[in-house]
């Protein structure tokens, strides 16, 4: 594991699996179809992944019930990929779309998607347990700008600055 995964354990998965007041995790979730990859679209900076491009999430089954996150970014100023594996457990039941996730040991932290196409699994909002910690996934490396001002516009709604948005780089995605 790389540095900058632990610091994920350390600062932002410290066992918090809390949600922002103005978060409700959406219902109906289908865990299955959740699964595969996705990219990062846009985020609010974090340590963690400070200065990396080209961010995906994929997820699988674990035998266990709960599901492997594999994260992978390019990190610029280095020229080289960074790579973590954690695990995420549902906090309710696994029709609502609250984890927890680990990267590190037994330290968990809030996943709460908040906003997801049902339909087909197209694009996820989620959050941390703070309105400091945001992302927009989508299983595409773009969307339209359309789609982005809509995404702004709701998470300001909620108390997220959407100012503070970075927007990934998805030049290398495949």
């Amino acid at each position: 594991m790389k540095v900058w995964f632990f610091v994920v354990a350390l600062t932002i998965l410290s066992g918090c699996t809390g949600l922002p007041k103005t978060i409700t995790p959406i219902t109906g979730f289908e865990a299955e179809k959740y699964l595969g990859t996705w990219y990062e679209i846009a985020r609010l900076d974090h340590r963690f992944e400070r200065g990396l491009s080209n961010v995906t999430a994929t997820y699988s089954a674990r035998d266990d019930g709960g599901i492997v996150v594999e994260n992978r970014g390019f990190d610029i100023a280095k020229g080289e990929w960074k790579d973590a594996t954690g695990k995420a457990y549902f906090v309710d039941d696994p029709t609502t779309g609250h984890l927890k996730v680990s990267f590190f040991g037994p330290f968990y932290g809030s996943y709460a998607i908040f906003e997801l196409d049902k339909a087909d699994y197209q694009y996820a909002f989620v959050s941390g347990n703070t309105t400091k910690s945001l992302w927009l996934l989508s299983r595409t490396p773009t969307v339209t700008d359309e789609f982005i001002e809509r995404f702004k516009q709701r998470v300001d709604e909620l108390g997220f600055v959407s100012k503070n948005l970075i927007m990934v780089d998805q030049s290398l995605a495949q």
